[in-house]
């Protein structure tokens, strides 16, 4: 289990370290609109401008975080945990980042806070876990238990003469 949560920690670092390389260089343009504190306010103007591209730009904000709905569970390394427990962990720990990686791009030109993106970067994240970390889980759970138990007594030869 060492193993595991070595390289979950290893993964998420370097999941981390890509997504900040990636939403803290600076955008060099000639407008920015105003950050957006009202939440769905994005969200309602990329659907305004078509299905196609509000389905990819809800989907980016969904996607851009949703690898940590199972990296941070796996760097916590831990296979007989509550479900909600690891939950409300790895959500709360994807909103924290979220909000710094929002914050911190507030001190780079042309980058802006916006309130939909921690919902979305959130929402992919809960998403992501709750469709993956609980069957992952069981599946560890029940390949380790039937390491632990012994296997099936085999009858003797003598049990099959008459």
């Amino acid at each position: 289990m060492i193993k595991v949560r070595a390289a979950g920690l290893l993964l998420t670092a370097a999941y981390l370290a890509f997504v900040g390389w990636m939403l803290l260089r600076p955008h060099y343009v000639t407008w920015v609109p105003a950050p957006n504190l009202r939440p769905l306010g994005t969200i309602r103007a990329d659907l305004g401008m078509g299905a196609a591209e509000a389905a990819q730009r809800i989907g980016a904000g969904l996607a851009l975080l949703a690898p940590l709905g199972v990296l941070l569970p796996l760097a916590g390394g831990r296979a007989r945990t509550s479900g909600f427990a690891s939950f409300a962990r790895t959500v709360f720990a994807a909103l924290m980042v979220s909000l710094a990686l929002e914050f911190t791009q507030t001190l780079v030109p042309g980058q802006l806070f916006d309130v939909d993106a921690l919902l979305l970067n959130t929402l992919g994240v809960a998403v992501v876990h709750l469709l993956v970390v609980p069957r992952v889980r069981r599946r560890l759970r029940d390949r380790a238990a039937a390491e632990a138990s012994p296997p099936p007594r085999e009858r003797e030869t003598a049990d099959l003469v008459p």
